[in-house]
């Protein structure tokens, strides 16, 4: 869909309260951050933020949303990889916004705004701004431009300064923040920490996920006054039956790797090593390939490490003394590897592979050493 029609339908949608939204807010207005909970989807693993604007006087009751996203954009998928895929702002009327997360059984929480009637309406109006204009388009950043990442700018517009912020001392890294809204799905979790490097390491200086926002809201004041005057539940969301996957989680994952060892089988080993290599050779692609800072400069590759390709060559070919060379440059690598990660939230998960890898590799070094 082009910029134009896509435009054009986003206008049809929004013209039966685009009228509403352009004017003066009555003294009864209402501003109010939403936050919805989580789903197990991948695209809801995280949560969602929007933004209401509510005022009975004026009948106003919309919810701008900064989540959009057209899947039939060309190339979706390798502009989502690459880093430069156009999100934007649309408007839902709120009945519309809730009855939809009801639907889909994801909690949602609302918390009031303590703004004056000026910054309201500053607020108000620059929103309407943003939404009729090519402001409207952002280019989606995972940690750093995200609809709660631009929620909390528009606000912060209005209060004049990082109001709403990260509660210093930060404590926690991004990957520790991360990791948590994964832990039903491990696969997931596993190729998450896989695929983002040394940037998730780093101290959450930025607040870019809706529950962590929710609660630095709670606690969040300005010239001395809460900013937040009222926080409630307007949905909570049903509990879901909890069942254990036999094969999703770190135990399974651990005896399948580990079961490498044991088998001492010449086609599982060169099996083992293709996927470690292959996956070498893709996070090498995306980091030149992707705008992504969260995948750039990834450490993983040095256990993920494309030379293991070459080493398969060899293996097959029975050149001893390369197979020995590659065998000893892989695991300086994990040694290397090891310094980086002995610290990291992800050492438990990669501790299987980790054993495999030294043990498999030390054997091959071993064995094809040159004899004197």
């Amino acid at each position: 869909m082009s910029r134009l029609k896509l435009l054009i339908v986003l206008f049809l949608i929004t013209f039966f309260n685009g009228f509403a939204q352009n004017g003066i807010l009555s003294d009864e207005a209402k501003v109010s951050i939403l936050t919805i909970g989580t789903a197990s989807e991948s695209h809801t693993l995280y949560g969602h933020t929007g933004l209401r604007v509510q005022d009975q006087q004026r009948g106003i009751d919309v919810v701008y949303n900064f989540g959009y996203f057209d899947f039939d954009t060309p190339f979706f998928l390798a502009k989502f990889v690459k880093g430069d895929l156009q999100y934007f702002v649309a408007t839902n009327q709120y009945p519309d916004f809730e009855y939809n997360y009801r639907q889909e059984n994801r909690s949602i929480f609302e918390q009031t705004l303590n703004l004056t009637k000026t910054q309201k309406q500053q607020l108000f109006d620059r929103l309407n701004q943003t939404l009729f204009s090519e402001e409207r388009f952002y280019t989606y950043k995972f940690i750093d431009r995200n609809c709660t990442t631009m929620v909390i700018d528009k606000v912060n517009e209005v209060l004049g300064s990082k109001v709403i912020a990260s509660k210093k001392p930060v404590e926690k890294t991004y990957r520790e923040i991360l990791n948590p809204y994964l832990s039903i799905n491990f696969f997931q979790k596993l190729g998450v920490n896989i695929i983002f490097g040394p940037k998730t390491d780093k101290k959450a200086e930025v607040l870019f996920l809706p529950l962590e926002l929710m609660e630095a809201l709670k606690s969040t004041k300005i010239d001395g006054q809460p900013l937040v005057s009222e926080t409630k539940t307007v949905f909570e969301a049903k509990p879901l039956e909890n069942t254990f996957s036999i094969w999703n989680n770190i135990y399974f994952f651990s005896a399948l790797v580990l079961l490498v060892l044991v088998l001492k089988k010449k086609g599982i080993y060169i099996a083992y090593f293709s996927i470690m290599g292959l996956l070498g050779v893709f996070l090498s692609g995306v980091g030149f390939y992707s705008f992504h800072e969260e995948v750039a400069w990834n450490y993983n590759i040095l256990l993920f490490n494309p030379t293991l390709l070459i080493f398969l060559y060899f293996l097959k070919t029975k050149n001893r003394k390369w197979i020995s060379n590659l065998a000893l440059f892989n695991l300086l690598c994990i040694v290397v590897y090891m310094v980086i990660i002995i610290n990291k939230a992800q050492l438990l998960l990669f501790l299987p592979m980790l054993i495999t890898s030294t043990v498999l590799l030390s054997k091959f070094a071993i064995n094809n050493r040159k004899v004197r």
